[in-house]
């Protein structure tokens, strides 16, 4: 793998960590889950810097991101990422929550975007239904956890809802992360505009990847955003959850290089 260069980018009133690899190859912008940080690309890294210029980031509060002071939103980061970088136009790979801010990208500046791969993405104006009844009651444990500040509590929960597929070291450091993000973050993080009635406007080469294992109101939400996505090739996965990349790294790998295959460079 080749060496990756670490930096702290300025965003509005607050910074984020981020790393890039540099070089002549084009840009792939690798966007993490709610439930992690960026290090859950650590299993397709070095396969992905002998072809591409790949920069990923920790959201504010996520990882080594410090925590936000003041409001923010994931879209208006993410656009400071790439105007720091100098990136005008990349191919960008986005995880749950970085799927969504993807899909927001390619909708509001579809001439920044290549190619499109989301892996378990959110869907932000799709209408979710309820959750199921084994885990409808979490949100008042969820509340009391978080009021605690109780790291292994919240961990605990979200491995139940997002990690069907079972507890390993990198998945349980990965939803700690997430715990600790979410108690940093409080109630400073603002909603991204909603896209899902915009789907059809995406322009760009695009893939969806979700597993049959995530949680029930996210498969019939990604179903749906794929549906309306021009060309997007879906993919259900049997026995996988909320984290392809610890999951099914060579999966995950095998999509990037076939949607980014399509891309008009």
């Amino acid at each position: 793998m080749d060496p990756m260069t670490a930096t702290m980018i300025d965003v509005d009133g607050g910074t984020v960590w981020a790393d890039d690899s540099g070089g002549d190859g084009p840009p792939l912008v690798l966007l993490h889950p709610g439930v992690g940080d960026s290090r859950i690309w650590d299993p397709v890294l070095p396969a992905l810097t002998g072809r591409y210029r790949v920069i990923r980031y920790d959201s504010r509060g996520f990882g080594q991101s410090p925590a936000p002071t003041v409001e923010f939103g994931l879209l208006r980061d993410l656009v400071a990422v790439l105007d720091h970088c100098k990136i005008e136009r990349a191919a960008f790979v986005g995880c749950s929550q970085g799927g969504a801010s993807a899909l927001g990208l390619a909708v509001q500046e579809p001439d920044r975007v290549a190619a499109l791969v989301l892996l378990c993405p959110g869907v932000p104006g799709f209408p979710l239904s309820d959750p199921p009844a084994e885990l409808a009651s979490l949100d008042g444990d969820w509340e009391r956890a978080e009021k605690a500040a109780d790291v292994e509590a919240l961990a605990e929960i979200t491995l139940r809802i997002w990690g069907q597929a079972g507890p390993t070291p990198e998945v349980m450091e990965q939803v700690r992360s997430s715990a600790r993000a979410s108690i940093a973050i409080g109630g400073l993080e603002q909603r991204d505009p909603p896209v899902f009635d915009r789907l059809s406007e995406v322009t760009a080469p695009s893939s969806l990847l979700v597993g049959d294992l995530d949680y029930p109101p996210l498969i019939e939400a990604d179903k749906a955003a794929a549906a309306r996505i021009p060309g997007c090739e879906l993919v259900v996965v049997p026995g996988m959850d909320h984290l392809p990349p610890l999951r099914d790294p060579d999966l995950v790998l095998a999509t990037i290089t076939s949607t980014l295959a399509r891309a008009p460079w």
